[in-house]
C-alpha cells in the first residue's frame, strides 16, 4: 500500500486514512492506488469488522482530484477504475463510515457517498465542485436517491458547498460532532456495528443497496454518457491548467 494511504486496526475497526494534509488530501496516482489496496485488504482481513475511511489533519477529508495532475495528463474520460467506487466497481460486502473532517469535494465528495455512513466534523463542507474546473460528475447518480433533486441540481450547478450541518438535515450526514470528536465518535459507532452478528449487518447492507441497484446501473449508463464530450473538451482541459497555473478559467464553450 502507498505511503500516503494508511491502514490500521483499532480493535474491530480498520481505519484507511489518506495522508496528503499538504495537498488537501488530493487523490493523486498514489492515493487511489492505495485506496484500492486499502479496501482489498479490508474485503480479506477478517479481524477487521467495520472500515472507517478519513484523511489526515483537519482541513481536508479530499479535496478531489489532483487537478495539477490531471492537468500534466491532459486527462479526459477517467477511466473506470480511476477511483474505488463501493458498490460499483468494487464489493465491499461489510460496513463503512466516512469520517468527513473537513472539505469532501469532487472525487472527495464521490468518496464519502459511497460509504454506508458519514460522521462529519462541524467544520466539514460537501460541494460537486466539478462545475468550477469543466470537469464531470456522473459519479453523484446516486445523490438522487439520497437528497431532493432540486438540492442536487443545485450543487452541481453552482458547486457551492453544503455545511455539515446542512447535510445532516439533509439526512446525508448520520451525525455532526466538534473536530475534537470525530474520531471518538467514529469509532463507538463503528465499534457498535461490529459487536453485533456480521450476517445481520452484511445482510441489512446487501438489502438497501439491492432496492437502488438497477436503476442505478442504468442511470450511470446515461450519466456516463451525457458527461463524456464534457470530459473531452476544450474546457475541462482549462479548468485544471488555470487551477495549476492560479489563475482564473477562461471557458470557451467548447
Amino acid at each position: 500500500m502507498a505511503d500516503v494511504v494508511t491502514y490500521e486496526l483499532r480493535g474491530p475497526v480498520a481505519w484507511l486514512t489518506i495522508h496528503r494534509p499538504e495537498a488537501r488530501n488530493a487523490l493523486n496516482a498514489a492515493v487511489r492506488q492505495g485506496l484500492w489496496d486499502g479496501l482489498k485488504t479490508f474485503n480479506d482481513d477478517a479481524a477487521a469488522k467495520v472500515l472507517v475511511l478519513t484523511g489526515s489533519g483537519d482541513r481536508a477529508f479530499s479535496a478531489g482530484a489532483d487537478l495539477k495532475e490531471m492537468s500534466a495528463t491532459a486527462m479526459e474520460v477517467p477511466p473506470p477504475d480511476f477511483l474505488p467506487q463501493m458498490g460499483r466497481n468494487l464489493e465491499v460486502p461489510k460496513p463503512t463510515i466516512a469520517a468527513v473532517n473537513g472539505f469532501a469535494l469532487a472525487g472527495g465528495f464521490a468518496l464519502a457517498q459511497t460509504c454506508d455512513l458519514c460522521i462529519a466534523s462541524s467544520t466539514a463542507t460537501f460541494a460537486i465542485s466539478e462545475a468550477k474546473v469543466g470537469r464531470g460528475a456522473p459519479w453523484a447518480v446516486p445523490l438522487l436517491s439520497m437528497l431532493p433533486r432540486r438540492i442536487v441540481l443545485e450543487l452541481l450547478m453552482t458547486g457551492q458547498p453544503m455545511t455539515a450541518d446542512r447535510a445532516y438535515e439533509l439526512g446525508l450526514v448520520n451525525q455532526v460532532v466538534g473536530p475534537e470528536d470525530l474520531v471518538t465518535a467514529t469509532q463507538q459507532m463503528a465499534e457498535q456495528i461490529a459487536g453485533n452478528a456480521p450476517l445481520s449487518v452484511r445482510a441489512s447492507k446487501a438489502m438497501v443497496a439491492a432496492l437502488d441497484q438497477h436503476a442505478s446501473e442504468r442511470a450511470f449508463e446515461l450519466a456516463e454518457a451525457i458527461w463524456e464530450p464534457v470530459y473531452r473538451s476544450w474546457d475541462a482541459q482549462e479548468g485544471p491548467a488555470a487551477f495549476s497555473e492560479g489563475r482564473t478559467p477562461n471557458w470557451e464553450n467548447r
